[in-house]
């Protein structure tokens, strides 16, 4: 694995634990693509670093948990706002 991947990764990782960010979220601050940051985060930070891979998991876990209800509240302010 090339240099600047690797210190991507772990770059991404830092961010997305301190901030508790979104994958797309984080994607958007380094400038790549969301398949990037996700392909970085659960295939190259466990050959990396395994004990912050397992933090990156559980917070992606959380995430994931939590997308439907993200969602509902968007579609929600859609709604509301193009009824008013």
């Amino acid at each position: 694995m090339k240099d600047y991947i690797e210190e991507r990764t772990l770059e991404v990782a830092k961010y997305i634990i301190s901030n508790k960010s979104t994958v797309r979220d984080t994607a958007k601050v380094f400038g790549c693509s969301k398949s990037t940051i996700h392909k970085d985060l659960t295939e190259r930070l466990p050959k990396i670093n395994p004990n912050l891979a397992h933090m990156v998991k559980e917070l992606l876990d959380f995430n994931k948990a939590e997308r439907h209800i993200r969602g509902g509240r968007a579609t929600k302010l859609k709604y509301s706002a193009s009824n008013e």
